[in-house]
């Protein structure tokens, strides 16, 4: 069944985790003001997946059941699957600002690989396991929170030889009919409205952290869980334009003694798989980044050409705004540009899925991490010094200064002040606001820090062959010790080298 936003805030009253906002326990997560714009972005989800002109993008046709599942729960088969993914990802957040469940679609299908993976190897039953899972959350149409970010602690040590191992989740006790899991999740999008939680390792292991090679999945309101989390976005501010209504939670999940049933447990041990899992997990993750931050550009673009428009600034008769916005523009399509190639030139995975191309997916998410804040810095230079200026929205309705400042703070005199006030707020609350430094540092460090992307992009570029092209061009190679050498000695040209004759004695 495909829920609507309703559905989905109403099976949200169905659960009871342990969640704590702002110092509080919060009884209803469904009903909670702070969280509200957070629920409101994964509705985004629910309800484009019921509007005909979004169908095409927001569902899929799930070929190894034969159902239609919301597209943030499919398994990737082909390279139209990927486009398809990355449109829909952009559709959403360029509504909502970032639509988070994206999140679960990329766990899915590294999961899918992982357990594929670890029964070729090791003769286990993960992926029949995990293909019931699947099919269930499919079926029920969930939300799923990622798990992934443990605390870590000492980042020096690796996850055993910390001097609290619970700074990590790892398995406490392994029973009969399944295990119990302890440590901390620190870093979990959305995590106090979702349905269930995804466990999973955040780095590869050595064969002596086996215990810490885990992954699962938990209700939300399993016993052992809590949740202590930020409130989504701006609830409640009237400045907030945006945030008030769009917004994202994270929270640090604390697992104590949270037990596990076998049919829930997809890795356990497996330490090479359990890091197949996070790559593979990382690959198709920054690949929907992509298509996440390439929507919130197009709201940067929107609002910066607006505020341009409402300051009596013509792009076509004012050339540094016209310049402003194209580089605006060059780097929102540049970076989704990338995402478009990685999904043509997908990968096909022995599981039977593809991934993302995983130098374009790496490049394009490079790419957006460090220049959100040129972005943020180009919205600013086109708006003008408004946004900073502009007084709070309680001075709108002062009867001792709106007047004054509606005549003052107006621009084009066909454009009403409260339109441009509006704009500027927006634009406000995306770049200024600390919502908007948020954004900047998920966009930063979501998916991996900027250092993963470089080594991955290092990893899979086919160095070798632009060497090869290099040699082949000036016909030589290279010698074990470094020094070039021809490959044919005597020959650097299609006629060879004609050695000059001595010159004859002087009579």
């Amino acid at each position: 069944m495909l829920m609507t936003a309703a559905d989905y805030r109403d099976s949200l009253r169905a659960l009871r985790p342990r969640v704590f906002v702002n110092g509080r326990r919060v009884e209803s997560v469904a009903d909670e003001p702070l969280l509200a714009p957070g629920i409101n972005g994964l509705g985004v989800t629910y309800d484009f997946a019921h509007r005909p002109e979004y169908r095409r993008l927001m569902t899929a046709r799930q070929g190894i059941s034969g159902e239609t599942v919301n597209r943030m729960l499919h398994i990737d088969e082909t390279a139209d699957d990927l486009l398809a993914k990355l449109e829909a990802v952009r559709l959403v957040c360029k509504v909502s600002g970032c639509a988070q469940r994206y999140l679960a679609h990329d766990a899915l299908n590294g999961f899918f690989q992982a357990t594929k993976s670890a029964d070729a190897a090791h003769g286990t039953d993960y992926a029949q396991r995990f293909l019931a899972y699947l099919h269930d959350v499919q079926a029920r149409d969930l939300s799923l929170g990622i798990a992934m970010t443990d605390a870590k602690g000492d980042r020096a040590k690796r996850p055993g030889a910390q001097a609290n191992p619970d700074s990590y989740v790892h398995i406490a006790e392994r029973r009969a009919d399944g295990i119990v899991i302890r440590g901390t999740k620190a870093i979990v999008t959305g995590a106090p409205y979702m349905h269930e939680f995804l466990v999973m390792p955040c780095r590869t292991h050595r064969p002596e952290d086996a215990d810490f090679a885990v992954a699962c999945a938990v209700p939300v309101d399993a016993p052992g869980i809590t949740i202590v989390a930020r409130p989504a976005g701006r609830p409640g501010e009237a400045a907030a334009k945006f945030s008030a209504t769009y917004g994202q939670s994270t929270g640090v999940v604390i697992f104590d003694d949270v037990f596990v049933p076998h049919e829930r447990v997809f890795l356990a041990g497996e330490t090479e798989e359990a890091g197949f899992l996070t790559t593979a997990y990382a690959a198709h993750h920054r690949h929907s980044c992509i298509g996440a931050r390439a929507g919130f550009g197009d709201l940067l673009i929107g609002a910066g050409a607006l505020m341009a428009e409402a300051n009596g600034l013509d792009p076509e008769r004012h050339a540094h705004i016209r310049e402003a916005m194209v580089e605006l523009i060059t780097l929102t399509e540049g970076f989704y540009a990338c995402g478009i190639a990685a999904s043509v030139k997908a990968v096909a995975d022995p599981a039977g899925s593809v991934m993302p191309e995983p130098v374009f997916s790496n490049i394009g998410k490079l790419l957006l991490a460090t220049k959100i804040y040129d972005m943020h810095r180009i919205a600013h230079y086109v708006s003008g010094g408004l946004i900073v200026a502009l007084p709070g929205p309680d001075e709108d309705h002062n009867p001792e200064t709106a007047a004054s400042l509606s005549a003052v703070l107006g621009g084009r005199d066909d454009i009403p002040m409260e339109r441009r006030r509006e704009v500027a707020r927006f634009l406000e609350d995306l770049t200024v606001s600390h919502q908007a430094g948020w954004y900047s540092v998920i966009s930063l460090h979501g998916g991996g820090s900027p250092e993963a992307m470089k080594r991955e992009i290092w990893r899979n570029y086919p160095l070798a062959e632009k060497t090869t092209l290099v040699e082949d061009l000036l016909d030589r190679g290279i010698l074990a010790d470094g020094r070039p050498t021809s490959k044919q000695p005597g020959r650097c040209c299609e006629t060879g080298c004609t050695v000059p004759a001595p010159e004859a004695a002087a009579p």
